[in-house]
């Protein structure tokens, strides 16, 4: 009698953690490298991990992580054990209200705070807070543990959120920006001088392909999402610029990577290569000045300055706009400073 080969975990062991299905017109790729750019918090590494422990199934059979996907393959990765609960536990984290009606509430986000819960961030967040602050919010279907969020800014950008208090205000305004309807522009301090006083950055962005914790800019559209970001300079200091940004598309550090594509990275950002001394002379003085700015803003000069949109139930336009944090309006009082006594430098 031949036994057949048993899968390193029992089925009836596992429990489903994602579900998904390859699209039509997707090439032969690797299981590992298609599945990486798809879940999030993960690694190629876990997930060949998860392969070699029969853990991930290719319509309905455990899969080699060499395996190459075809269109309309069924994919599921199980493990022993289920899927973490993101509980929202309520907090009473600081938050600033910039504006509260019955059906919506504008924050302006402090750098520093992650929005929602995620891996290796299920408590402090704002998220945590505002379930505090405000009790039970409306979530969409695909995100239940992300009461109240349309959309969201990255830890370490500053500014301005909206947060649906009302069913109305969620499909209202995830329609709104869906569509592109609503208007929002950042000010970010970005490395360069710029030849005109205004453009516009287009590429999809998605996943880079070796480190999936950054995006990258893909010009021939092989991969990513379109993506478009209108710029205009609205101060210069020589070696840094400081410009808006108007969003046309919503996309994962839109701003920061498409920045970094046109060879203008944001000021301080360790993540696209803005925490480096990029333009500007050799002197020790001058280091020193880059390194002082460095440490009074800790993180890249990106802040969402200004949100405008129509609201869900009064059809009235709204438009809120908040000024600079401290840590961004004295590093610019100091490139002020700079350029105006230190021409010598």
């Amino acid at each position: 009698m031949i036994e057949e080969e048993q899968d390193p975990v029992e089925q009836d062991e596992l429990f489903e953690h994602f579900n998904l299905t390859v699209e039509k017109g997707q090439s032969m790729t690797r299981l590992d490298k298609w599945l990486m750019n798809r879940v999030e918090g993960t690694s190629r590494n876990r997930i060949q991990q998860a392969c070699d422990a029969g853990c991930i199934l290719v319509n309905g059979k455990a899969a080699k992580s060499s395996y190459k996907v075809k269109p309309l393959d069924q994919i599921v990765l199980v493990l022993p054990e289920p899927v973490r609960e993101m509980e929202l536990i309520p907090q009473d984290l600081p938050i600033e209200i910039f504006y509260e009606d019955d059906d919506i509430v504008i924050i302006n986000k402090a750098p520093g705070m992650v929005v929602h819960p995620a891996y290796g961030n299920y408590s402090g967040t704002l998220m945590n807070a505002l379930v505090y602050h405000f009790g039970k919010l409306p979530a969409q279907a695909n995100n239940l543990h992300r009461p109240g969020l349309v959309h969201r800014i990255d830890k370490n950008t500053s500014g301005l959120l909206v947060i649906a208090k009302t069913e109305l205000a969620m499909t209202y305004l995830a329609k709104a920006f869906f569509e592109r309807t609503i208007d929002r522009k950042y000010i970010a301090l970005v490395w360069g001088d710029f030849k005109e006083d205004e453009g516009t950055i287009t590429g999809n962005v998605g996943r880079n392909l070796k480190d999936r914790k950054i995006m990258d800019v893909f010009p021939d559209g092989s991969h990513g999402k379109h993506a478009v970001t209108h710029y205009k300079v609205v101060e210069r200091f020589s070696y840094v610029t400081l410009v808006e940004c108007k969003l046309e598309t919503g996309r994962t550090h839109q701003i920061r990577v498409h920045m970094k594509h046109i060879n203008h990275p944001i000021f301080n950002d360790d993540s696209y290569g803005g925490d480096r001394i990029l333009k500007g002379t050799t002197f020790t003085k001058y280091k020193q000045f880059i390194e002082n700015c460095f440490k009074i803003l800790p993180r890249h000069a990106l802040h969402a300055q200004t949100l405008g949109f129509t609201h869900p139930r009064t059809g009235e336009k709204l438009f809120f706009e908040c000024p600079l944090p401290s840590d961004m309006q004295e590093v610019l009082d100091k490139w002020r400073h700079y350029v105006k006594y230190q021409k010598d430098a």
